[in-house]
């Protein structure tokens, strides 16, 4: 296989560097099988306080050997380094720009824009399949989930499911995102997941061994590595609710993850420097809170909280 422009042999496991134009290469990781097979594609770190699927990522680079592997896995853990070592919430510092909205990229755009471009032209390419690790930035409390698409073509929207079921997360949910790095490999044809797990700027050994698991279980769904795999038990979220803050004020939320709502639950509110309430938010039907903001001030357009229901 070649990647930006080096040739990995069978059997090989070595770092490549992702070149972008104008800035530091991104460090990837590469694990080429002894035998043939696909190729899973697995990131993380697009949002600089979400660190599970960063040392998870690490953690399974140091686990695989080839002679393990009927195929190839390809892992860039940090794809916003200069957001992961700077611990910048949701953008990459230098232009101020979400990394997950930047996809598609533009090879001379600001920053964030660049390593989209790079992700896509080098990385894409290389993947049967996509999953992205995510967890709640430092900002967000969350319960484990995974985000299948219904957005893209029947055949890579019916594989993205079936290796969803595979993950030991308690909620899967349907997704119409296009505009994200798995959102968009999906555009572009390929089969892809989103995975969160952890929140608030921390982690865990635990969560990160549960984080690992869910990527051995999908490489075995994929049959790169062997063994079987099976159905979890998960409940499909149908139908989500992302709520964003009207205007900047002083959030007080009145839920927690996991937390069933009702209809006309009181969900959160702002309050203006006068105490005034400004924004109340309510449940628009009975569902679950799958995420939400823990920080006191918020600005316009920061999300709220997210709550769907099966």
């Amino acid at each position: 296989m070649i990647i930006c422009g080096e040739t990995i042999e069978n059997g090989e496991k070595r770092k490549i560097e992702i070149p972008v134009k104008g800035a530091e290469p991104l460090e990837a990781f590469f694990v080429c099988g002894a035998k043939p097979g696909k190729t899973l594609v697995l990131t993380s770190g697009v949002h600089g306080c979400e660190y599970v699927g960063v040392e998870a990522l690490r953690t399974v680079f140091r686990k695989l050997s080839p002679e393990m592997l009927s195929g190839a896995v390809i892992l860039l853990p940090v794809a916003n380094p200069s957001g992961f070592y700077q611990g910048a919430k949701q953008v990459v510092p230098e232009d101020g720009v979400n990394l997950n909205r930047a996809f598609p990229g533009e090879e001379n755009g600001s920053l964030a824009y660049r390593i989209a471009y790079a992700v896509e032209r080098y990385l894409y390419p290389a993947a049967d399949f996509l999953a992205d690790l995510h967890s709640g930035d430092c900002n967000e409390a969350l319960h484990p989930l995974v985000f299948f698409p219904t957005a893209g073509e029947d055949k890579g929207n019916r594989e993205a499911l079936a290796a969803a079921k595979a993950l030991s997360v308690p909620y899967r949910v349907r997704s119409t995102a296009k505009n994200g790095l798995y959102s968009w490999a999906v555009q572009k044809g390929i089969p892809a997941l989103l995975l969160e797990r952890g929140g608030q700027g921390r982690w865990s050994r635990e969560e990160v061994d549960a984080c690992v698991q869910d990527v051995e279980a999908l490489l075995r769904h994929l049959g790169i590595l062997p063994g079987e795999t099976w159905e979890r038990e998960q409940t499909e979220i149908v139908e989500m609710v992302y709520v964003e803050a009207e205007t900047q004020g002083f959030w007080y939320p009145e839920v927690s993850a996991n937390m069933p709502v009702f209809s006309g639950h009181l969900l959160g509110r702002i309050e203006n420097g006068d105490g005034e309430t400004v924004q109340e938010v309510r449940a628009e039907f009975d569902g679950i809170v799958l995420y939400y903001t823990t920080a006191l001030g918020v600005g316009r357009g920061d999300p709220l909280v997210a709550y769907g229901h099966p």
